[in-house]
């Protein structure tokens, strides 16, 4: 596994009220499974040595002195496990009383972090905690602690690792301290809590973990009370989860087994902040300390397979519904995008090649709709067929139906006679289908759908995809050059899931059959002879892999700058037993070669609408040289 990902758990073992002793072997026992389990990350729920409800018995020194007991004891059956967690227990400072997370791993207490807010029960036992950072000695732990609210607490050993405490009532408050902690490198926020299960707390909960969490860029571990506190006044239910910029990972409901582990990112999670800046701060500065912990000592032990779901298409959403209502936006912004330039430049038409394939049919859709925002009429779509000397009747019928069924208008223009003209002007021999063959056809194209809208006083609308972009499979000057192209930033994948969606909502059957099948015909640019049936010769996919692929690399390449390395760990897990690895291994070189050498491709692109957080356009989405090498990101 690669060592940005680290397993991190939630737990809420169930506690005696007041049985330190019992408590702490609970503790023991869920370290050491954690441990066995691969977990190096834990938080256990605030004070679950002595459980949250002891109410008076706080003041008790006889419960004081037996927690921090039960501590040492804690400290020394666990010194051997490589895991960070959190310990939960009452400690007293200078004659104040704190509700403190003590911060353990490898035998020692990193650090004690006191809760600063507190409810107004809790007052009548303890103090708030500070942002003060001091050292404090307790009797039998050994060395000075740090003891103050702000710390970072760092692997000493792996860069990047690096984890905070916040207590639920500070993550409820006004004055949360979280982004203070990430400004100063905490990655991973640990959430002790000990809230009371009432109506609608455990919704708040998630609510506010997950805004906390993409707000900051952070992982949020949350580990609440359970099982065997005092149910005198309240209930508790022992909620924990694990969530990362704004995404919930994992989670156990209240009254159910109380635990849950997975994987967080920590290089998703630096990604993340980079994008918006980085951090603004720094603990020098805010009077946060770091504090280096002995954690992570062995990489070998993060080499557990990964038990994170990884979605293997990162831009369709995986429940139906919510892929339903992604489909409705993306495509109501490609139709007001493409409205607002009609309606800006004046144009008579919206013209339009129309191949029969996969783009081209949803351009049509989206230049259908645009048309009817602008109050025009259908007519005002001029719909070019251009058959040459690879279109199929599949392909070529579908475009007619297609036409025929949204009332646009259609015109047929072989491009045969002119591209032979062509190559005669050239010098270029027909039978030889080289890339002067293929693209002198998309090229002739391009220059009649041009001319055409120069004709009408119309403007041409593009159709290729943010996947051909990403490949460079594109015609320089041909099929890649539009006035306005609308699917610039979709990928193939979301392309055939949104056409599929406006398919599954067609009054028209007759268009939905045709949708339908347009869904089912293999990717093609179809610039090569069909083959002796009358099919398909030069199908993408068998020349580039699949799109589902492509489609992977590209979202993690753009949208996180993650490594070749970690994109093929991840898309082995994504794909598993849909795609063999040395299948993946190959397409992730070609993408990983074509995306970098086609660059120039994508740095003179025409307009056309943003829809998602991934986007080509030179302008505002991939900043990037057209003569960078590939050279290190090619290296075995």
């Amino acid at each position: 596994m690669f060592s940005s990902f680290i397993k991190s758990a939630a737990l809420s073992p169930s506690v005696v009220v007041a049985d330190v002793n019992a408590n702490a072997e609970a503790i023991i026992a869920a370290v050491k499974r954690c441990a066995a389990d691969g977990v190096r990350l834990a938080v256990l729920p605030e004070l679950c040595l002595t459980g949250s409800t002891c109410g008076d018995l706080f003041r008790n020194e006889r419960l004081r002195d037996a927690a921090v007991k039960a501590l040492i004891y804690i400290l020394k059956e666990t010194g051997s496990e490589d895991v960070l967690f959190t310990v939960g227990l009452p400690v007293e400072v200078s004659g104040r009383l704190y509700n403190c997370a003590a911060v353990c791993c490898c035998g020692k207490v990193c650090g004690l972090v006191p809760k600063t807010v507190l409810t107004h029960a809790e007052s009548r036992q303890f103090s708030p905690g500070t942002a003060e950072i001091r050292e404090i000695s307790i009797d039998s732990l050994g060395c000075p602690i740090p003891f103050g609210a702000m710390q970072v607490f760092e692997s000493a050993h792996m860069s990047g690792m690096s984890a905070a405490v916040e207590f639920s009532t500070e993550l409820f408050s006004a004055e949360s301290k979280t982004p203070a902690l990430a400004a100063a490198g905490a990655r991973i926020i640990l959430c002790p809590s000990a809230l009371p299960e009432l109506v609608g707390s455990a919704e708040r909960r998630r609510m506010m973990a997950l805004s906390s969490s993409e707000r900051i860029s952070a992982g949020y571990i949350f580990a609440d009370a359970g099982c065997g506190e005092s149910t005198t006044d309240y209930v508790y239910g022992g909620h924990c989860f694990i969530c990362e910029n704004g995404k919930m990972l994992a989670e156990s409901e209240p009254f159910t087994d109380n635990c849950c582990a997975v994987e967080l990112d920590i290089g998703r999670i630096c990604a993340e902040r980079l994008r918006f800046g980085g951090n603004t701060d720094n603990a020098e500065n805010s009077g946060i300390v770091r504090v280096a912990c002995d954690w992570l000592r062995d990489k070998n032990k993060m080499s557990l397979p990964l038990t994170r779901h990884i979605s293997p298409t990162p831009f369709i959403p995986e429940d139906e519904a919510e892929c339903a209502r992604r489909c409705k936006l993306v495509f109501e912004l490609q139709c007001r995008g493409l409205a607002k330039r009609i309606s800006h430049t004046h144009a008579k038409t919206a013209v339009i090649g129309a191949s029969g394939g996969l783009d081209s049919t949803h351009a049509l859709l989206v230049a259908h709709k645009a048309l009817e925002l602008c109050g025009r009429q259908p007519q005002d779509l001029i719909a070019v067929t251009m058959p040459g000397f690879g279109t199929t009747a599949r392909t070529r019928s579908n475009a007619e139906i297609l036409i025929e069924q949204l009332g646009a208008s259609c015109r047929c223009i072989s491009i045969a006679d002119a591209v032979l003209g062509h190559f005669a002007d050239i010098g270029h021999d027909p039978d030889m289908h080289d890339i002067t063959y293929e693209n002198a056809q998309a090229r002739e194209r391009t220059q009649i759908l041009m001319d055409i809208a120069n004709q009408t006083g119309g403007l041409v609308v593009g159709t290729g995809d943010m996947s051909e972009l990403a490949l460079g499979w594109a015609t320089y000057n041909g099929d890649h050059m539009s006035m306005y192209g609308v699917n610039a930033s979709l990928p193939k994948t979301l392309i055939r899931r949104i056409v599929r969606w406006y398919a599954d909502n067609c009054p028209d059957a007759r268009l939905a059959s045709a949708l339908v099948d347009v869904i089912d015909t293999p990717v093609s640019p179809e610039l090569l002879p069909a083959d002796k049936v009358g099919g398909i010769a030069q199908k993408t996919e068998d020349i580039l892999g699949p799109y589902e692929l492509h489609d992977f690399f590209l979202y993690y390449t753009v949208r996180f700058g993650f490594s070749p390395e970690k994109i093929e760990f991840m898309a082995n897990h994504a794909f598993d037993c849909v795609f063999e690895s040395d299948v993946i291994a190959k397409c992730l070189r070609t993408f990983t070669r074509r995306f970098i050498m086609q660059q120039f491709k994508r740095s003179c692109l025409p307009d056309g609408p943003a829809v998602g957080s991934v986007s080509l356009s030179p302008r505002g989405g991939l900043v990037m040289p057209s003569d960078a090498s590939s050279a290190i990101w090619l290296e075995s």
